[in-house]
């Protein structure tokens, strides 16, 4: 008998099932050198099954870890699903991670095994290989450049893949796994301490795919672009959890620089974006403008104001006759271009998540024709928690809850969430998990927000970020720092002020846009330092901090600023891998631009 969707309980086990039913449909696609190259379900899930085998034979066991240290490719998810299907634990390496960082997930998982991507990967591990008594294997997915003889215990990806026809094994393999079993751990950004290795079983993974493929209605037509990292939760729900679920198409890009290419190239029905993501789109459309003709700028000024101004109708989907007739010709001359040029012309389902989005932004898309819904969630909750619904998006709120989740705020306003998403739990930190999941399984979230009358919820901010002024004033960074972001000449905002007598903020331009206002005013510069030190660039932030303070309360306008010289990385240790501030670490490597702000 035939086994439905209803009976799997792990995605290893989903791939196996689609292997079945449609094998020769496509399941994912890789651009190399500009050639996309495809793969069916059937050679995904023999690519998989061989993968486990081979990490078999190297002694992997179940409840074992597994590590991956790579950009995202197909190697990945394969890796991912082998660990999986054998009963081992995998974690991801952010591909930015510096050697003392990967020496850190490394020890703290005591993973037996890495599996890098190439020689930059692999001279990381080999600086600190000595201090890792756990690791016993190295796989090299891309061996160019190392000669794999020469290092003990050292392997190739290919070397894992040769073991023929492995499926029936890897199918007895699946069968006998405990879906309460750990089948991932993903670490946590680490902004105010060392990352926490978040454990997240087979069942919070099923029951992610399950909630999502519902609230998105995803199919098997539907196409996805893998770009964000892979480590995060946020990308693997995409290019994992509902793509396997789902049976969807992966394509997998050459990332980096070409990524606006790669998104021109797929044009994906289903598009998860984080707030930068976003913004960028935004600021690369201001500079496209900034340098088009007198007729195409007026063009698209005049279809730009017009969508802006029925972009609360179509978020209700409430247009009229006379909406519908209006963006018919904006479509005809502006919109259907860029959103092509912008690769989201096939775009239904587009999300924001991850981080907060500025409202400005979110209308701005919207006025365009690009649907943007917010969705919240976290690593501990494999990101089952809220997400807009289809016809009701609301500015500043982040959705309703999905099937089967509970919210409730604390007396603190502190977001409580319980589902079956609810991780187990931090790996070998007992305390953190009791402060975390309580009694009654409640997940506290460390966001502080509200619930309103209709449902949706609002996230205030981070309730360890609350600033309170030496006036004794609560204050939400975030909302003033995505007021700021909002300007395509800002790519980065610190709002300070923690127990002092006003506001101050740390800016970091964007390179681009600015680099474009004053190569367009003759303004010359060399470097990102020398272009953030110009006079003209502290009076061009000026009026950007000027326009934000017009709408904020007296108490939370930004009476000083500093535009920083230098942009902020995640190598130095000033941005996560997923590329949000850690404010401590930007707070003391700019203590005297700070001082000198309030004396």
């Amino acid at each position: 008998m035939t086994a439905t969707l209803s009976d799997v309980a792990t995605l290893p086990g989903r791939l196996l099932q689609l292997a079945e039913e449609r094998p020769n449909d496509p399941a994912m696609r890789e651009k190399h050198r500009g050639i996309w190259r495809e793969w069916t379900w059937a050679t995904y899930a023999d690519r998989v099954a061989s993968v486990a085998i081979g990490l078999k034979a190297l002694g992997v066991e179940p409840g074992d870890r597994v590590a991956i240290h790579a950009e995202n490719r197909p190697e990945w998810v394969v890796a991912d699903l082998a660990i999986q299907g054998i009963g081992a634990q995998c974690i991801g390496v952010y591909p930015t991670s510096p050697a003392a960082e990967v020496e850190y997930l490394l020890s703290h998982s005591g993973a037996t095994v890495l599996i890098a991507e190439d020689e930059e990967q692999f001279d990381k591990v080999a600086q600190v290989r000595d201090r890792l008594p756990a690791l016993r294997h190295i796989v090299l997915v891309d061996p160019q450049g190392i000669r794999v003889e020469d290092h003990r215990d050292v392997h190739t990806f290919s070397e894992l893949e040769n073991h023929g026809d492995a499926r029936a094994e890897f199918a007895r393999e699946v069968s006998s796994v405990d879906p309460e079993a750990t089948a991932i751990l993903v670490y946590t950004s680490g902004t105010t301490g060392p990352p926490k290795g978040a454990m997240i079983s087979h069942a919070n993974l099923v029951a992610s795919g399950r909630c999502f493929i519902e609230a998105l209605g995803a199919t098997s037509e539907d196409e996805v672009l893998s770009y964000l990292p892979l480590c995060h939760i946020a990308e693997r729900l995409i290019s994992v959890i509902d793509a396997v679920w789902a049976g969807l198409v992966v394509n997998f890009g050459e990332g980096g620089p070409a990524f606006q290419h790669d998104l021109r190239d797929v044009q994906p029905t289903v598009f998860l974006g984080v707030p930068r993501v976003w913004e960028k789109m935004l600021a690369g459309v201001e500079i496209r403008m900034a340098d088009a003709s007198r007729l195409k700028r007026g063009l698209y000024q005049l279809c730009l104001r017009q969508g802006r101004r029925i972009a609360p109708r179509r978020m209700a989907e409430s247009t009229t006759f006379a909406d519908r007739v209006v963006l018919a010709l904006c479509e005809l001359l502006v919109f259907r271009a860029l959103r092509e040029k912008l690769g989201m012309s096939r775009v239904r389902a587009a999300i924001s998540g991850a981080a907060p989005i500025a409202p400005q932004v979110l209308e701005f898309l919207w006025a365009i024709g690009i649907p943007v819904r917010e969705g919240y969630g976290q690593t501990e909750n494999t990101a089952i928690c809220t997400l807009t619904p289809v016809g009701d998006v609301r500015l500043g709120a982040v959705g309703t809850t999905l099937p089967g989740v509970e919210i409730r705020i604390a007396d603190d306003g502190e977001i409580l969430t319980r589902s079956a998403g609810v991780f187990q739990g931090y790996l070998d930190n007992p305390e953190a998990t009791a402060e975390t999941v309580d009694a009654e399984g409640w997940l506290h979230t460390g966001d502080v927000g509200e619930v309103d009358d209709d449902g949706f919820l609002r996230i205030t901010d981070r309730k360890k970020d609350i600033i309170i002024t030496a006036g004794g004033k609560n204050i939400s960074p975030s909302e003033i720092e995505n007021l700021l972001k909002v300007s395509p000449f800002v790519r980065e905002a610190i709002v300070i002020g923690d127990r002092r007598k006003f506001l101050s903020a740390l800016i970091g331009v964007e390179r681009d846009t600015v680099g474009n206002w004053a190569t367009r005013r003759g303004i010359t510069y060399t470097t990102y330092a020398d272009l953030s030190a110009k006079p003209e660039i502290e009076a061009l932030i000026a009026k950007v901090v000027d326009e934000a303070n017009a709408s904020l309360a007296n108490v939370e306008k930004i009476k000083r600023f500093k535009v920083i010289t230098k942009e902020l990385d995640h190598e130095d240790g000033e941005l996560t891998a997923t590329q949000k501030v850690k404010r401590r670490a930007v707070e003391q490597r700019f203590a005297e631009e700070i001082e000198a702000m309030y004396t």
